[in-house]
């Protein structure tokens, strides 16, 4: 088994005020977590997904990238027509630290113009702290993370994708997965389980 950094899972409190103003966890009470998915949709791995969460009667989160959906449309409109929430992740999964300012915010603008969201997730958690103000011009809502399953992790079984959440879920978590083939071979055992689980203790699924 890897060993697992905390603070890859879940973030430490002094990271996330580096960026005031994102979204990294609900204000609430209540056991209810806020379910999302990153870098699809992709055919197959996203429809299986929705059958899943439909199974449970679950509605969760897509932050979509503008290159998949400009490829795969119908997809895009089926994660709408079930009532999922979808989001903002670029045009093509850019990482703001391997590109100037403004070429990451072009390629913001231009994921955004085929997906048309005001939620926005930037890919890898990376930002500059002075890009959220520009952010926040675009998008009603950046969000960030409170429980990061890491199921594209290679080196990571099914079961250490389904502890990293059980582990650390709490109410108002934003949990990420992914719909991504990368995720796939952890996805497919840890979702179920996941789902099932946090269900049996209580939590309720929203929409961001």
């Amino acid at each position: 088994m890897k060993k697992r950094s905390r603070w890859e899972v879940q973030p430490p409190k002094w990271i996330r005020m580096f960026y005031p103003g994102t979204f990294w966890r609900g204000d609430v009470e209540d056991k209810v977590v806020y379910l999302t998915f990153d870098d699809g949709p992709v055919p197959e791995v996203t429809e299986w997904v929705c059958k899943e969460l439909e199974k449970r009667n679950i509605k969760a989160t897509f932050f979509c990238v503008g290159e998949n959906v400009t490829r795969y449309p119908g997809l895009f409109r089926m994660l709408k027509d079930k009532g999922h929430g979808t989001g903002s992740h670029t045009y093509n999964h850019l990482p703001a630290w391997k590109c100037s300012g403004n070429e990451y915010l072009e390629n913001v603008d231009k994921g955004n113009d085929v997906i048309g969201s005001d939620l926005f997730r930037p890919p890898h958690g990376q930002l500059y702290p002075w890009q959220v103000a520009a952010l926040k011009k675009r998008f009603g809502k950046i969000v960030m993370w409170d429980v990061l399953s890491k199921d594209y992790d290679r080196q990571l079984t099914a079961e250490e994708v389904f502890e990293n959440v059980r582990r650390n879920v709490r109410p108002g978590s934003v949990i990420v997965f992914h719909d991504s083939a990368k995720a796939w071979p952890r996805l497919e055992k840890a979702l179920p389980r996941t789902l099932d689980h946090l269900l049996k203790e209580g939590y309720r699924f929203e929409v961001l």
